[in-house]
């Protein structure tokens, strides 16, 4: 389809808009079918996690997607933060312009076979403008964070090699690994916050791709991810193993937008369930002991002190920072913490940054405004799919 058959004419917008009760009805068959036809294809498949198709989050979180852009297509101002998030996941996934017409021809033939005979030639014509609408403007931003990464210092395009250099295990069930460019050349320095894409050849397995948050202090010299291990997961056993020492993986540049602002003008509250620590512990240590004293209140909700991740790290800047405010919750001995349990322990007027299992912070994003706290001070990061932490 040429850029001239791309507009989103009012036409065009009254069709979309025609077909959200179907979305609604079918929406999740539509994608399913879609991925089925998508992953087909072997060198598209490796870009995903299988545990997302598995468990069917990917084509939950897409569906959700896809229904929200049909509900806005007139007003895509209000979708802003949404492509942000897909065009930064795209980049560290390595996403390029070449992949979108896959995904196309998948989406559209999804369509017409979900819906029969119901997609007729107009709907089809519509939905393919509409999806290369879109398209467009997430190519266009993520050619922007390809440019902005190329000529950071220490920057790089497409998958660069690093060695697993060293391996320690961070708590009962998480290991960090200490990741060196093969090339021995520096690397951007990340912003605390921000994950890494992960390319892995593992032996038996083969070719995957994954993100990680990035756990180390900004640097030029390396990085390090802490990995959970997934009980029968593949790529976390691994990464988890001893065996994994001196093998070279492959990284895309640092991405992501769950970060500090640069101007701190409020308090901040960091709200971690489990591994949700990973990219908060960059945030938090950039703030321990600031000049402007900032008041930072770090609540880490796990289920034992075993298999508290950092906790000792966390205690150290705790104590010797003058700013930062220690508060844990072991849920084997205390349960599942309330939203008033959390406010409780949160300075007023604080910005919050959220992150851990979904559901969790679903129950968080849900209760905290009831609590007390505006969801417009509320910032969250999911891993994996976005399956609706505010539906």
């Amino acid at each position: 389809m040429s850029s001239s058959d791309r507009s989103l004419t009012p036409d065009v917008i009254a069709i979309i808009k025609a077909t959200i009760p179907a979305l609604e009805a079918h929406g999740l068959d539509i994608t399913t079918e879609m991925y089925r036809r998508l992953l087909a294809d072997p060198a598209i498949a490796e870009m995903f996690d299988p545990t997302h198709q598995s468990k069917g989050t990917q084509p939950r979180a897409l569906a959700m997607a896809v229904l929200a852009y049909a509900k806005n297509i007139d007003n895509l101002g209000v979708l802003g933060g949404a492509v942000e998030r897909i065009a930064q996941k795209h980049v560290s996934l390595e996403i390029l312009p070449e992949h979108y017409p896959h995904v196309a021809t998948a989406l559209i033939g999804a369509i017409q076979h979900v819906l029969g005979g119901a997609a007729t030639p107009a709907i089809l014509d519509a939905w393919g403008r509409a999806y290369w609408a879109l398209a467009d403007i997430l190519i266009g931003r993520e050619h922007q964070l390809y440019d902005t990464s190329a000529q950071a210092d220490g920057g790089w395009t497409g998958w660069r090699s690093f060695k697993i250099a060293q391996a320690h295990q961070e708590c009962e069930n998480v290991t960090t690994l200490e990741l060196k460019p093969v090339d021995g050349k520096s690397v951007i320095r990340a912003v605390p916050g921000q994950y890494l894409g992960v390319d892995l050849d593992i032996p038996d397995y083969g070719q995957t791709r994954r993100n990680y948050s990035i756990t180390s202090k900004p640097g030029h010299d390396g990085y390090t991810i802490s990995v959970r291990h997934v009980p029968n997961g593949v790529v976390s056993t691994w990464l988890n193993s001893a065996d994994n020492v001196g093998h070279e993986i492959r990284l895309s540049p640092p991405a992501g937008g769950f970060v500090l602002p640069e101007k701190i003008e409020t308090p901040v509250a960091f709200i971690c369930a489990g591994i949700g620590i990973t990219p908060m512990i960059g945030m938090i240590e950039s703030l321990a002991g600031k000049t402007d004293a900032t008041p930072v209140s770090v609540i880490q909700i796990a289920h034992s002190a075993e298999a508290a991740p950092f906790s000792k790290k966390l205690r150290e800047l705790a104590d010797t920072s003058g700013n930062i405010s220690l508060h844990t919750r072991l849920t084997s001995v205390e349960g599942r913490p309330d939203a008033n349990w959390i406010t409780s322990h949160i300075p007023e007027n604080a910005a919050c940054y959220l992150c851990g299992p979904t559901g969790f912070m679903r129950e968080m994003v849900q209760s905290l405004p009831k609590a007390g706290v505006p969801v417009e001070r509320l910032r969250y990061e999911t891993f994996g799919p976005d399956t609706g932490v505010t539906d």
